[in-house]
């Protein structure tokens, strides 16, 4: 996921690609990705489906939401396998689960939740979804520690 800044006193970002920059309150947040296409898709939709009440700085100025907004929108996850930093509880028991099985088992895993990425689903569940991912690519290119000579 990229950000970026429009100063729309300087610049009228304005078109097809550009949805309506102020409108819905500010920040206008939009996300792009290739599920949303060029059109990209509003983070106040994303805040009425996940019942957030509040001003758009209000309730993006919360970091926990923020987060999530990021995490779920770019199908990733700034949990840390290796030490667990930045991990929820639900991904902590996901990585004991997972961890000590052979690369093997944990591709066809990856596969098959990859696969899921464009399907219907509830905002949570397609949180987790990506959660569930970023978790898998670390697992799955994570290598054996190396003996120091």
């Amino acid at each position: 996921m990229a950000f970026g800044d429009v100063n729309l006193s300087e610049e009228q970002v304005r078109g097809k690609y550009a949805g309506s920059p102020g409108g819905g309150g500010w920040p206008t947040i939009r996300a792009y990705n290739k599920q949303t296409g060029y059109e990209g898709v509003f983070a106040g939709d994303w805040k009425d489906a996940n019942k957030l009440d509040g001003a758009m700085c209000d309730v993006f100025g919360k970091e926990e939401n923020m987060q999530k907004y990021v995490e779920e929108l770019g199908s990733t996850s700034l949990c840390k396998v290796s030490d667990g930093a930045g991990c929820s509880e639900k991904e902590l028991e996901f990585i004991a689960k997972w961890k000590d099985k052979p690369k093997e088992e944990v591709a066809p895993q990856l596969a098959r939740l990859e696969g899921m990425k464009g399907k219907s689903m509830k905002p949570e569940l397609k949180a987790w979804l990506g959660q569930r991912i970023a978790v898998l690519k670390q697992l799955a290119k994570d290598e054996a520690p190396k003996d120091e000579l």
